[in-house]
């Protein structure tokens, strides 16, 4: 995309803007079509108040993304720590480092603009490129997240509704190669985009360099399997492990009430009857029951997982259906730019979400807080300072 200024305009614009003519936020533009090429320029924004928003909204994402770099990190030391005898284990870890590799994406994506916009000589075209290396990767990750985040509520459901066979319905082993064929399925293939892009050495003449730049491939087949690949990966499979989440959230939810309103009525009864040693088989209830409890701690914090998920994902659903609906709503159109700014709005939900998910961990899980206060010396702190006092 090349962007159509006024002989006014270039002398008020920014001088990046001249080193991001070509297409410099993945605008798909036909080079056959010189005439019908539409720019950034349209759109109710002008080019300073979009930069100035843009810019904001660049060092707000990644600020969150630093702290969702940081707690994931932990999140996955402490997982590995604990081991993964238990199938959660594997399944959060495969979690914390799919948010871990989303906040570097976006990382890189920001870094690649950040340097383009400060007039950074490059070897390769900042946004062209972070968009091929990291930008299709990131929203193809975000969907991998989605249908982990759907396992793990589907795996404590089936806890839930079949108490009895579920060591033999979930099992170690089963989950990784759960956590293993999503991610075949949601994330490899964004690496097809590459049937329809390729990378090409260019001669920049703002730079008078050669720089690493990409091209489309404008053959049918490559037009028709990129077509396939973003509605099916892009749309269907996002919206598809959202529904399933919802849906799971909202059992855990009614099962959780009928689980407390069940362990009221035990309790009640139990403090009519005889003590517990003059009554083993009300001693077994009572153990039964611990472990109720337990597991019961750990739905909620699968709840409170999905439920903040769900939350950051509401945006993207509705950016997608906008895009559906709105016909200038896309990276042609008039409203391009609004396109643009609202992707880069909506992808702050997925770092917050993961820089939460630690939070949640230390609240409700008593072996993660243990080797987490361990992992981070501060039951050692504290000893020292009883010690002193």
């Amino acid at each position: 995309m090349y962007v159509h200024a006024t002989e006014e305009e270039n002398t008020t614009r920014h001088p990046a803007l001249d080193q991001m003519t070509d297409n410099p936020f993945h605008l798909r533009e036909d080079h056959s079509k010189d005439s019908h090429r539409l720019t950034l320029a349209t759109g109710i924004l002008s080019d300073e108040q979009f930069y100035i928003i843009f810019l904001f909204i660049i060092y707000t994402l990644q600020l969150i993304n630093n702290c969702a770099i940081i707690a994931n990190s932990l999140s996955i030391a402490v997982f590995v720590k604990m081991g993964f005898s238990e199938p959660s284990n594997i399944s959060l870890t495969a979690l914390a480092i799919c948010d871990f590799t989303l906040a570097v994406l976006l990382t890189w994506n920001n870094l690649c603009f950040w340097l383009t916009y400060h007039n950074v000589r490059l070897p390769f075209h900042g946004p062209n490129v972070s968009t091929y290396t990291g930008g299709h990767q990131w929203a193809f990750l975000s969907s991998t997240v989605a249908w982990i985040t759907a396992f793990i509520s589907f795996e404590r459901c089936l806890c839930i509704l079949f108490p009895l066979k579920v060591r033999r319905l979930i099992t170690p082993r089963g989950t990784f190669l759960a956590m293993l064929i999503i991610i075949l399925l949601t994330f490899c293939p964004s690496f097809f985009i590459y049937i329809r892009y390729k990378f090409v050495w260019v001669f920049d003449p703002n730079l008078n360099i050669t720089i690493l730049n990409t091209v489309p491939v404008n053959s049918q087949f490559a037009i028709l399997f990129e077509k396939i690949s973003l509605v099916i990966c892009g749309v269907i499979q996002p919206l598809l492990a959202f529904s399933i989440l919802i849906i799971c959230t909202v059992l855990l939810v009614v099962q959780l009430r009928k689980i407390s309103s069940w362990r009221m009525s035990v309790t009640s009864v139990k403090s009519q009857r005889v003590q517990p040693e003059e009554n083993p088989a009300a001693s077994s209830s009572a153990g039964e029951a611990r472990i109720s409890q337990k597991e019961e701690r750990l739905v909620r914090m699968v709840v409170a997982i999905a439920t903040i998920f769900i939350v950051s994902y509401i945006p993207t659903c509705i950016f997608l259906l906008c895009h559906v609906i709105i016909d200038e709503f896309n990276l042609f159109g008039v409203y391009s730019r609004l396109f643009i700014l609202s992707g880069y709005i909506i992808s702050l939900g997925q770092p917050v979400s993961g820089s939460v998910n630690i939070l949640i961990y230390y609240k409700m899980a008593f072996k993660f807080r243990t080797v987490f206060r361990r992992l981070v010396h501060l039951d050692r702190q504290e000893q020292e300072r009883h010690d002193v006092e």
